[in-house]
């Protein structure tokens, strides 16, 4: 049994992203499913999101895409039980302009991931803000599709137009079982008329890919990230960490066709 491998796309920076992929797997982990995540951003926001600081890193996946590491020399444990990280390091920065010159540059990503799919049930693929070859490497390694998140704010369609051509042309070329696996709606201020406005809109722009849970503006969201936790550990009765839970479930329902209940306990290592 291969992972279902899912990357997380928006050219769009503060969409909350790598907030949506590394609790998404933060709690799918807390189900008993095995995730890996996979930081393609040279920010190193999921990395450090996880409680790891990409500065100590002696091997990190700029090592597996340019130098050939196996994917496996790369892996790091996270304090949390099935949650595990294949992390970013700010050498990450210079890696698309030598990634240029090399054979199948696209599909580095992919088979760098081949080798260690079987050890998951999920791989989700935390891209960064652009569409450069970072960013086509997880859409060519994505088996499962790709998940937009969408801010509930003004413009929030403006530009996705891009991402959508990429997606399209990537299918064409690279990955023919590239889809649009879903939509999440993202920072939502149920005080404006605006963010229900722009609820509607994207439920419109995209009428079957749209979860039905909305992740609302939480502080304690903004905040955990800063701890080196996941919302689960960090604030686990906050609006926002019912709100991922609840997004798991409806994502499990989804995919595996069953109703999970998942404990909001932080099934972090001993």
């Amino acid at each position: 049994m291969t992972a279902r491998i899912y990357c997380f796309a928006n050219q769009k920076g503060g969409v909350a992203k790598t907030t949506t992929a590394v609790n998404l797997g933060a709690y799918l982990a807390a189900s008993g499913r095995r995730v890996l995540l996979v930081d393609t951003d040279p920010q190193s926001n999921a990395t450090t999101s996880l409680g790891i600081n990409p500065r100590t890193l002696s091997i990190s996946l700029y090592d597996v895409l340019i130098d050939g590491r196996p994917a496996q020399d790369a892996l790091t444990l996270t304090a949390w039980m099935n949650l595990d990280l294949l992390p970013a390091s700010t050498d990450l920065a210079g890696a698309e302009v030598e990634m240029a010159g090399m054979m199948a540059r696209e599909r580095l990503l992919a088979r760098s991931l081949a080798s260690v799919s079987n050890k998951y049930d999920y791989i989700f693929i935390d891209e960064p803000p652009s569409l450069g070859l970072l960013t086509i490497n997880g859409l060519t390694a994505a088996t499962h599709g790709v998940i937009i998140p969408v801010q509930c704010e003004y413009l929030a369609l403006e530009g996705l137009s891009l991402l959508l051509n990429t997606i399209r042309q990537v299918r064409e070329i690279l990955n023919d079982r590239l889809v649009i696996a879903g939509v999440v709606l993202t920072m939502y201020d149920a005080r404006t008329n605006l963010g229900q406005e722009v609820v509607e809109d994207v439920r419109r722009f995209f009428p079957n890919e749209v979860y039905q849970t909305i992740i609302p503006r939480n502080v304690r969201l903004s905040e955990a990230p800063s701890h080196g936790q996941t919302i689960l550990s960090y604030a686990p009765m906050s609006a926002g960490a019912m709100a991922y839970q609840a997004l798991a479930q409806e994502f499990l329902q989804r995919v595996e066709g069953v109703h999970t209940t998942i404990s909001p306990s932080s099934q972090q290592r001993v």
